[in-house]
């Protein structure tokens, strides 16, 4: 809670200093405490382990809240100088004390999840009633802290006492980051149990993305299986190479005008394009239209992940191993998968064989461990958060849910400031596992409704200078002409804030005109952009935009280095 600056209440009299220097005391216990509960929750992922410290901060706020519950100290509240500080004291009191109690009741939940998990490893069905019970204790959990922050938002934000001020700001943004992962977790108990099959089976389209390829989504989909759910259990059938399917004669989904003229036909109808958009449902229905089109056999949805998301799942069940013994971990997987591949195998039939025996031995082991939601949850949380992991559902009731989370994968629609930036593989190699990126996104003040906005994009090709396979370096796009060996071509798209405009673009300082367009109300500028090996290039795009009172938002595609991302807000903020 911060060190608070109890003693000016000392001008009320010794013993009320006294109880405001206990009070203090009380505060910090529970801060300290809290924040091994914390590590303690992180590292083990097993809510029994955090019992102690939850105890000792739930005895301490209880008594913070009750010293600074009486009527003495509500006439504190009312005097000069020392009304503002002590009306934030009882909110942070009562804050600390509404929040242990709200996090011993998860605990609580918590532990009988994990034990329900440790006794029914074979059979998912009790685990899924185990989640489902969770769910009114996250509501309820979120329900507390919203009247909590409300209080404490309506106190003092300046007292005059820096530090309690300083420890006001902390408690409304640690309240704001656990209201988030309660917002998370309950959608993820409201749907879990009938997306895993509680009310009947589950068919889905499970893509594994090649980020060494880009595309909008992540990556190229390079094997895909059917993701079976029924009786409790889970399997993964039908793992197969993107040749497994075929392209349609016809598109299996309609998107709009707008969307064929951006990506073209074909889009709808082969698997190799059918994700170039970053919106993750319109790639989900192409994969299950393309599956139905073939087989005649309905899906229930669609999910996506890549080879970070294979790393995240392999610290979660440790490492496997394949038929002929090779031990695939959490620290390998991503080399193994995104390049040593393409140097191990000349032929492309052997090489997608091996990827699909890893993907086969990862889905085996994981069906396991999914009876282990406790210590899941931690390593989930990263899958999600950088969307290595992407989930849609036909039914519309739980879509709606996971739209508005990371999961979903969703373009929003919203109004707002926002820099997304989108690069598609256009040489049709496999380069992108070299691919460099950071986004500069800084914003202007605002007048007269309209604000300057400057977007500088950095692109670089790392590529090592020895000799890499035809299949990663070969050129699809112009394969009659000389290129040097490790260039790249990228499809390079800039998603802006809704009702922005182009004032002018840039290439590595040179003004260039690029293609516009307009996807889910998002302006879009696109341009292709060659690089050589080892070389770094610099788009900038000078915009326009309305003003905003929103945080700003600079999403990162999920490829295999991660971006670098800086979002510079003008200090004066901006009011619409």
């Amino acid at each position: 809670m911060g060190l608070l600056a109890f003693a000016v209440l000392g001008a009320t009299g010794g013993w009320q200093a006294h109880r405001a220097l206990s009070v203090k005391d009380h505060l910090e216990v529970v801060k300290g405490e809290l924040l091994q509960l914390r590590a303690a929750a992180t590292a083990t992922g097993d809510p029994t382990a955090v019992t102690g410290s939850l105890r000792t901060a739930l005895s301490h706020a209880a008594e913070a809240r009750r010293i600074t519950a009486g009527a003495d100290w509500a006439l504190l509240e009312r005097l000069p100088f020392v009304g503002d500080g002590t009306a934030v004291v009882r909110s942070l009191s009562d804050s600390a004390a509404e929040l242990t109690e709200a996090l011993t009741d998860l605990q609580q939940s918590g532990t009988a999840l994990a034990a329900t998990g440790m006794r029914s490893m074979s059979d998912l069905r009790l685990v899924l009633a185990a989640v489902a019970k969770a769910e009114p204790v996250l509501k309820s959990a979120a329900a507390r802290l919203d009247a909590v922050r409300a209080r404490l938002v309506a106190t003092p934000a300046s007292t005059g006492l820096s530090e309690l001020d300083e420890a006001r700001a902390t408690a409304l943004a640690e309240l704001d980051k656990l209201h988030g992962w309660l917002g998370a977790a309950e959608t993820a108990a409201a749907l879990l149990p009938p997306m895993l099959g509680r009310d009947g089976p589950r068919r889905y389209f499970l893509a594994f993305q090649t980020n060494a390829e880009a595309r909008g989504t992540g990556g190229l989909v390079g094997a895909f299986g059917i993701l079976e759910v029924a009786g409790g259990r889970i399997n993964v059938k039908r793992l197969d190479s993107n040749a497994g399917i075929a392209e349609a004669r016809t598109p299996v989904v309609d998107y709009g005008p707008a969307y064929r003229a951006r990506y073209g036909p074909g889009a709808t109808s082969l698997l190799s394009i059918s994700n170039l958009s970053p919106h993750f449902p319109y790639a989900a229905g192409i994969w299950t239209g393309l599956w139905e089109r073939q087989t005649g056999r309905r899906l229930d949805g669609a999910i996506a992940t890549d080879p970070e998301g294979l790393a995240y799942l392999l610290r979660l069940i440790g490492p496997v191993t394949l038929p002929g013994g090779e031990r695939v971990t959490a620290d390998n997987v991503v080399d193994l998968t995104e390049r040593a591949a393409y140097e191990r195998f000349e032929d492309p039939v052997e090489r997608k064989r091996f990827l699909i025996g890893i993907a086969g031995a990862v889905s085996e082991s994981l069906t396991g461990h999914l009876a282990e939601p406790a210590a899941a949850l931690p390593i989930l949380a990263e899958l999600i958060s950088e969307r290595r992991l992407q989930v849609w559902s036909r039914r519309e009731a739980e879509q709606r849910l996971l739209a508005a989370t990371p999961l979903g994968g969703e373009l929003p629609a919203s109004a707002g400031p926002f820099a997304g930036l989108v690069v598609n593989n256009a040489a049709g190699g496999k380069l992108d596992y070299y691919l460099e990126r950071s986004v500069d996104y800084e914003l202007g003040p605002c007048y007269g409704g309209l604000r300057y906005a400057r977007v500088r994009i950095r692109l670089g090709n790392d590529v090592p200078r020895r000799p890499l396979s035809s299949y990663v370096t070969g050129r699809l796009d112009s394969p009659e002409e000389k290129h040097a060996e490790g260039a790249n071509l990228l499809w390079v798209s800039l998603y802006a804030g809704v009702g922005a405009r182009l004032n002018a673009a840039w290439l590595d300082g040179r003004a260039i005109s690029v293609l516009e367009g307009k996807e889910r109300s998002h302006p879009v500028f696109s341009k292709m952009v060659e690089l050589a090996p080892r070389q770094s290039r610099t788009l900038e795009l000078s915009l326009v935009e309305p003003s905003s009172n929103k945080p700003a938002q600079a999403p990162a595609q999920p490829l295999v280095r991660p971006q670098r991302t800086r979002i510079m807000q003008n200090p004066q903020g901006c009011t619409p």
